[in-house]
């Protein structure tokens, strides 16, 4: 489940007012048009991020890994993309996590969802992964990756998280989101420089503090 301090309902999407509200701790839900939830969120500071020497590491690993931005509603759907998508959040977290049918809403129905971009991974010009984002002139939230788990690339998972980090500091964001830190399994987005995360109050730059909060929620 996911960490919940506070829901809304917005009916203002302007690229000033989302920027407000992300740096509040809200994030884009995907249970329908304008809803919203405040969290822990994860952010990376672009203006702070360099990589460190395991992100070059996992780079040299995905090297052959090229990204495309999309626009939303993705007219390329197919419903093996569905289906891809439900087999991974089935096979890391369990039946009923996200269905097929949900994930082609994301992608094909604008009345109902809060994303604008796909971010489409392609090996050898393939799609292996895809990610539903949003984009503004400031900030890119990257929201709800998956990839297909029968391709043979180790750290896939976090090469598409890099190269999207990448992408938006070429592109001149400010932040990137990485969605919340509430599990333990959480704690592979903390190996990014210029991590913050919101405590509720206030963005926090310590990690160690963090992974103590995220430890504590195993043993609950």
């Amino acid at each position: 489940m996911y960490l919940k301090w506070q829901e809304q309902t917005i009916g203002d999407f302007s690229a000033a007012a989302l920027s407000n509200l992300y740096a509040e701790g809200w994030l884009f839900s995907r249970a329908g048009k304008g809803a919203m939830y405040q969290t822990r969120s994860l952010r990376i500071n672009l203006a702070q991020f360099e990589l460190s020497s395991e992100n070059r590491r996992i780079l040299r690993k995905t090297e052959n890994l090229a990204l495309d931005l999309c626009p939303l509603p993705y007219a390329e759907y197919h419903w093996s993309i569905g289906k891809l998508g439900k087999d991974f959040y089935t096979s890391k977290f369990g039946e009923g996590t996200f269905s097929a049918n949900k994930i082609k809403e994301l992608f094909t129905d604008p009345a109902k969802n809060n994303f604008n971009r796909l971010l489409v991974y392609r090996l050898g010009g393939k799609p292996v992964g895809y990610c539903v984002a949003l984009e503004t002139d400031t900030l890119l939230h990257y929201s709800y990756p998956f990839y297909d788990l029968a391709i043979d690339l180790p750290n896939l998972g976090l090469g598409m998280m890099l190269q999207t980090i990448l992408e938006a500091q070429k592109r001149g964001k400010q932040y990137v989101y990485l969605g919340s830190a509430t599990r333990p399994s959480d704690t592979y987005k903390l190996q990014f420089g210029g991590l913050e995360w919101f405590n509720g109050t206030k963005w926090n730059t310590d990690q160690e503090e963090l992974k103590k909060i995220l430890s504590l929620s195993r043993q609950n």
